[in-house]
């Protein structure tokens, strides 16, 4: 891995970069209680999906503005996770995003052993353990997010869930129904999309919104930089292979998307809010290259460009490969003007404006500045999901997550088969890349068979044109 690549900010890293790193019957038609700010209510989490994702997220949620908020519950179908886990959350961090420094999280935790839950039943317990209105982090691989999102609105919980919410059709109309529940029960639900919480971007967006560049015409997207995960040998001789999945679930379509789906949704997401629609059609191509014995699904390349209804468009450019340019960027032309959203990263500042099409100094507009105590968009999400729930404010990301998730599919889908996918036929389409999930367990079938010499199948553009394997 080049230096580059070391320093890229990808979404929970910094945990692993700085510290490396009872409730009852039926809920159905119950709302949540208000919790009021001014009243000594605790806030309790329950952490399902243990790993530095997990974590980062854990370590964001307790260290909110408002408390107090305690975790008191962890679940990992790989319990040593929840030990890893603790021992992060419990010594010194240091947040790479803003250097803003904790002495440790020891205080906001209570997780004794009997709180400690392994297995695929694990999410339920820990949850049980919850009150209505407390918060479940859902932090596993995104198959699993119908599943969790389910109880815990059933439950009457609070929801924070990781990015991406699902990979197919069939689970984003599950969870498209499971958030208007939600909202029906006025349970305030926060999705990791931290770009739509970072403060350079809401000013961008509104500058853009109001008319400064004119009528967008063309965005652009990179996220380029050597391999960091997805890419990964057969499965070793002994393991079962439910495990084996689950611990390289960014090599497997139906676990998390991909590479595609898990590292470009951030970008994805953001240009989108700027154009403040969804595109209608997706036409995409990609290619694998130097692969040696890697048995993973994903492309190293990928290039999509994305159609609205306007006719305007957006390009999204990603690759995999050492010794290569490295950008990680996103830029929107108008027909007045330019901008750059993300200047390096998912959601770098600075953010800015210019006349024009060329975005230089001469010709700038507006340069975004930083907000005192607002500069990391990872704990500002977590600050607008908690304030919403102690002041009792509509706030229900779910929605708008599975919305990006399917156009993030979308666009992989068109690299993957070789020709143009819709919004539509991307949400209609009928293959569950996971059918019974939630009835998943170690000693069953896993959601993909390898072959007799260990291989999975892969995305074959031209040859395999309705499915992507």
């Amino acid at each position: 891995m080049n230096k580059d690549t070391k320093q890229i900010a990808s979404r929970r890293n910094f945990l692993k970069n700085s510290g490396r790193i009872a409730v009852a019957s039926s809920l159905a038609g119950v709302s949540v209680p208000r919790v009021h700010a001014g009243e000594n209510n605790m806030i309790q989490l329950a952490l399902i999906g243990c790993g530095a994702r997990g974590t980062g997220a854990a370590a964001n949620a307790l260290m909110v503005n408002q408390g107090p908020v305690k975790l008191v519950a962890m679940a990992d179908v790989f319990p040593n996770r929840i030990e890893s886990s603790l021992k992060y959350l419990k010594r010194g961090i240091q947040a790479s995003w803003d250097r803003t420094t904790s002495a440790g999280l020891g205080d906001h935790i209570d997780v004794p052993a009997e709180r400690r839950f392994g297995g695929f039943d694990g999410y339920q317990k820990a949850m049980d353990c919850l009150k209505p209105g407390d918060i479940a982090i859902f932090a596993t691989p995104l198959a699993f997010r119908w599943v969790h999102f389910d109880y815990a609105v059933k439950k009457g919980l609070n929801v924070f869930m990781e990015k991406p919410l699902t990979a197919d059709g069939p689970t984003s109309r599950k969870m498209l129904d499971i958030a208007d529940k939600a909202t029906a029960k006025n349970l305030k639900v926060g999705v990791g999309l931290m770009s739509r919480h970072s403060r350079p971007l809401e000013q961008v967006a509104k500058r853009i919104h109001d008319g400064e560049i004119g009528d967008i015409v063309l965005m652009r997207g990179y996220r380029m930089h050597g391999p960091i995960v997805g890419y990964y040998p057969p499965k070793p001789a002994g393991m079962n292979e439910v495990e084996y999945q689950l611990r390289k679930f960014h090599a497997f379509l139906w676990a998390s998307g991909g590479t595609f789906s898990d590292f470009y949704i951030h970008i994805i997401d953001h240009c989108c809010w700027m154009k403040n629609a969804w595109p209608v059609k997706a036409m995409g191509l990609g290619g694998r290259h130097y692969r040696g014995d890697c048995v993973d699904q994903n492309f190293d390349v990928y290039s999509v460009e994305y159609s609205f209804a306007d006719g305007a468009k957006f390009i999204m450019d990603g690759r995999s490969i050492l010794g290569c340019e490295n950008v990680y960027s996103s830029a929107a032309q108008g027909t007045k003007g330019n901008a750059i959203m993300s200047k390096s990263g998912d959601c770098s500042p600075p953010s800015s404006t210019y006349t024009g099409q060329l975005p230089d100094k001469a010709n700038r507009i507006w340069k975004s500045k930083n907000i005192s105590g607002q500069g990391n968009p990872y704990q500002n999400e977590w600050n607008d999901l908690v304030d919403a729930i102690r002041d009792d404010k509509p706030f229900n990301e779910a929605r708008r997550g599975v919305e990006a998730s399917l156009v993030t599919s979308m666009g992989r889908m068109a690299a993957h088969v070789g020709r143009s996918v819709t919004f539509d036929e991307m949400l209609k389409s009928d293959h569950e890349y996971a059918p019974n999930l939630d009835k998943l367990t170690f000693d069953g079938p896993a959601p993909l068979l390898a072959d007799a010499n260990g291989k999975y199948p892969i995305p074959q553009q031209g040859v395999k044109t309705k499915r992507e394997y």
